[in-house]
């Protein structure tokens, strides 16, 4: 700071001024006074003038650096203090101790960087935990002013938002809402953004976004009574509605298996029980069926039972070294007789000669073969083919065993082709099974059998040309 523009050098200023008009008036009125009528003395009169001159000056310089040292000096620390809580070094104290104004002012301002301090802490540390709960949440939370602009978010909906920016909605965005599409509230939460401004209180609903379900709770933030905007909590419950549809498709689907045969063998009991049966012929027939259905229903309620245990980590798995070769040699010779039987070309293809696995459950792998097999069989007409293929593939540690079935039957149309080892897929297709006395849970079990293996199973068809079921497992056990 200059020094003139400061107090002391205005007031100092000021006093030499005033010095110097009393002396230039003394110089103009009394010098001549003193020469006219005191000429003998007048050079000592002089001498004393300028003498007092000298000490005049003397004075107003000590005065002024006097005001430089106790009022100057305090107030540049008070305002370099004052400009260093201005760049946010809120710990910046000063050290003035006076009984005066300045230093009463010099405590005040100590008092009130404390208090700032701890204030700027305490909202530092509110704002800490805020950030930290926001990350730690799985949920999407988007905070949004009344315009419509978001100016919040956690990491989740930081990666949520740009996905669902790309989505072209095929509608443009409220002209209301200014400024860049990735700061406006998104597309799917519109609606529900302003039927909150319009009732100002909560709103939720289920929406929508392409294969994904969100359950949206959307509160106002209110400022003196006023809404300023909304925080909107998002969940992706896709799972939830995808596992709520599977266990009421399940629910269905097992009472549509059970309802057949319980009709039946209530139909033809009560025809027993009526005396509808001629002879003991016909006696023996109604009974047969009876007991046929029966035996559907104990296999129905077995495989539920199976399925269930695997499902939930259960599944009972003797592992042990297993020669594969050997194995489809049996199923190959198990299933020749019925190849035989419905005129079916079945062949088997070992193309290479080390088929062995580390650890695997030899009759949980049969059960996987003779499910595939069946399946085939039952798709297959007269006069076409059916081939077990097995074969190494990958090198080291990734070497795989690849089992294939491989038939020429019916095939699957390519819109059934991802729910093919759903439980009971049977019951929701169209597809001519002629004869079959399946409960749909077949592969359903054969793949919780083979991911039990570390393993993986997918199907390939062309419909009217065949289907392939490849299965591929690890030769090393992969155990976690």
């Amino acid at each position: 700071m200059n020094f003139w523009t400061s107090l002391v050098g205005k007031l100092w200023a000021t006093i030499i001024c005033l010095v110097a008009c009393i002396l230039i008036i003394m110089a103009l009125f009394l010098l001549p006074y003193i020469d006219t009528n005191f000429s003998n003395n007048s050079g000592d009169i002089k001498r004393l003038f300028t003498y007092t001159a000298i000490i005049g000056f003397s004075m107003t310089t000590f005065f002024a650096l006097f005001l430089l040292t106790k009022i100057t000096q305090p107030m540049q620390k008070l305002i370099s203090a004052t400009e260093a809580i201005s760049k946010g070094e809120y710990s910046t104290r000063l050290s003035i101790v006076t009984s005066d104004e300045i230093g009463k002012l010099a405590n005040t301002f100590n008092h009130m960087a404390t208090e700032l301090e701890d204030n700027i802490r305490n909202l530092n540390q509110e704002k800490e935990h805020l950030a930290s709960v926001l990350r730690s949440m799985s949920d999407a939370v988007i905070t949004i002013d009344n315009s419509g602009h978001i100016i919040l978010t956690n990491p989740p909906a930081q990666k949520l938002i740009p996905k669902w920016k790309d989505i072209d909605w095929d509608m443009d965005q409220s002209e209301e809402l200014e400024g860049p599409f990735e700061e406006k509230v998104p597309k799917p939460l519109l609606d529900l953004f302003e039927r909150m401004l319009q009732e100002s209180a909560d709103v939720s609903a289920d929406v929508h976004v392409k294969q994904g379900v969100w359950s949206v709770h959307m509160a106002p933030l209110y400022a003196d009574n006023d809404i300023r905007g909304a925080v909107a909590v998002l969940r992706d419950i896709t799972e939830q509605v995808k596992l709520e549809k599977m266990r009421q498709d399940f629910v269905a689907n097992v009472s549509h298996e059970i309802r057949t045969p319980l009709s039946m063998m209530q139909g033809y009991s009560e025809a027993l029980l009526d005396g509808m049966a001629a002879s003991p012929e016909e006696s023996e027939e109604l009974i047969q069926v009876i007991h046929d259905e029966s035996l559907r229903m104990g296999r129905l309620v077995k495989d539920l039972l199976d399925l269930a245990r695997m499902e939930a980590g259960h599944t009972d798995i003797q592992r042990s070294r297993l020669d594969v070769n050997e194995l489809l040699e049996r199923v190959y010779r198990k299933f020749s007789v019925r190849a035989k039987d419905n005129v079916i070309e079945l062949s088997y293809i070992k193309k290479s000669d080390d088929l062995f696995l580390e650890e695997a459950d030899e009759d949980k792998l049969e059960q996987v073969l003779t499910n595939l097999l069946d399946n085939a069989f039952r798709h297959t007409p007269e006069g076409k083919q059916i081939r077990i293929v097995a074969e190494r593939v990958g090198e080291g540690l990734a070497t795989d065993l690849q089992i294939k079935i491989e038939d020429e039957g019916a095939g699957i149309p390519q819109e059934d082709i991802p729910f093919v080892f759903e439980r009971f897929y049977k019951a929701d297709k169209a597809r001519v099974r002629g004869g079959s006395n399946g409960t749909g849970l077949g592969l359903a079990i054969v793949k919780s059998i083979v991911e039990s293996h570390s393993g993986s199973i997918r199907v390939t068809s062309q419909l009217g040309e065949g289907t392939i079921f490849s299965i591929r497992l690890p030769v090393e056990s992969h155990k976690s």
